[in-house]
């Protein structure tokens, strides 16, 4: 197999998710491949592969010979709804650094609700000296939709940490030490025992807004924490965001902490800004070491190039 040349469609992120530091990186894991600009003069023939950040609708269309396309973050739901996606895999980005940092923030998010985090701002805040009763670990149950890689480690974290940790996925898992619950049949009983929800979908068209009234309205309602706790770090159009807020306002939600939302950048008059039962962060969750990216990537390539198979290829009929 001829090596072919290595384009880079990078749109939005921060100054460090530039195409030009993402250019400077791969130059470096890739010394002998030509790693291209979008506004380089280049034969399209040219390019076997792409790492992809946001590509604009067919961007990619453009590359006759395109091999395999990598995805730069792990959402693919962008990428899946264009049309002219070229058939070629389709690699998400599953290195160890992003499934450490996912995991970090679920645990940070859950001690955060489970240690009143919020109550105990709002005391200080007024100067007010009025600790509450805080209960155990092992009183709280945690359930995390999705059970892939990440759900997977941040189960395995809370469970260490003593909380009783479900999960629920759309075919059948069996992870040591969690309660693993799957399919449309188990959904509900699910629900019904978790007191701290946490999302970590990939966005379907079957998940779409599953985060609505009628689930929250499932979720345990006798647990130490008065009222159950949504986490989303998944996808933003996951969630319905007029029935979060109304759950928060209407006592149906206790608190919720969002890190991605349908809109990104949030909108300067989102209510989620400035709701007193809201942690708010700015998609950055698991906002993964672009060095390790562009080495995962690198790696891959050898590998495909060797003879080797691709590894986290999505599934476009599940979109996952």
């Amino acid at each position: 197999m001829n090596k072919g040349a290595l384009a880079l469609l990078v749109h939005g992120g921060t100054e460090n998710w530039s195409p030009q530091r993402w250019k400077a990186r791969f130059d470096e894991v890739c010394p002998d491949r030509s790693v291209l600009l979008p506004n380089a003069a280049f034969d399209p023939a040219e390019v076997h592969y792409a790492a992809v950040w946001k590509p604009n609708p067919g961007e990619l269309a453009a590359f006759p010979n395109l091999r395999v396309i990598f995805n730069l973050g792990a959402g693919v739901d962008a990428l899946m709804a264009d049309r002219s996606l070229p058939d070629a895999p389709l690699v998400r980005v599953a290195v160890t650094d992003l499934t450490a940092r996912m995991t970090e923030y679920v645990v940070l998010h859950v001690l955060m609700h489970h240690r009143q985090e919020l109550y105990l701002r709002e005391s200080q805040r007024e100067r007010r000296w009025a600790p509450k009763m805080q209960w155990a670990a092992g009183a709280i149950s945690v359930g995390i939709m999705g059970l892939g890689t990440l759900g997977a480690d941040a189960a395995d974290a809370l469970k260490r940490l003593g909380f009783r940790v479900a999960g629920w996925s759309r075919s059948p898992r069996a992870i040591d030490g969690i309660d693993c619950f799957h399919g449309d049949a188990q959904f509900e009983p699910f629900l019904r025992r978790t007191d701290i929800l946490v999302c970590l979908l990939p966005l379907t068209p079957e998940t779409r807004h599953i985060l609505n009234r009628a689930l929250f309205e499932k979720l345990n309602r006798k647990s130490p924490l008065g009222a159950p706790v949504l986490i989303n770090a998944g996808r933003g159009a996951l969630q319905n965001e007029a029935d979060i807020l109304q759950c928060l306002d209407d006592g149906t939600l206790g608190g919720a902490s969002l890190d991605v939302y349908a809109t990104e950048p949030l909108p300067a008059d989102s209510r989620f800004w400035t709701h007193p039962k809201v942690v708010l962060t700015p998609h950055n969750a698991a906002d993964t070491d672009p060095d390790e990216i562009s080495k995962y990537v690198a790696q891959q390539i050898a590998r495909f190039e060797a003879g080797g198979a691709l590894e986290n290829v999505v599934d476009r009929n599940r979109g996952y």
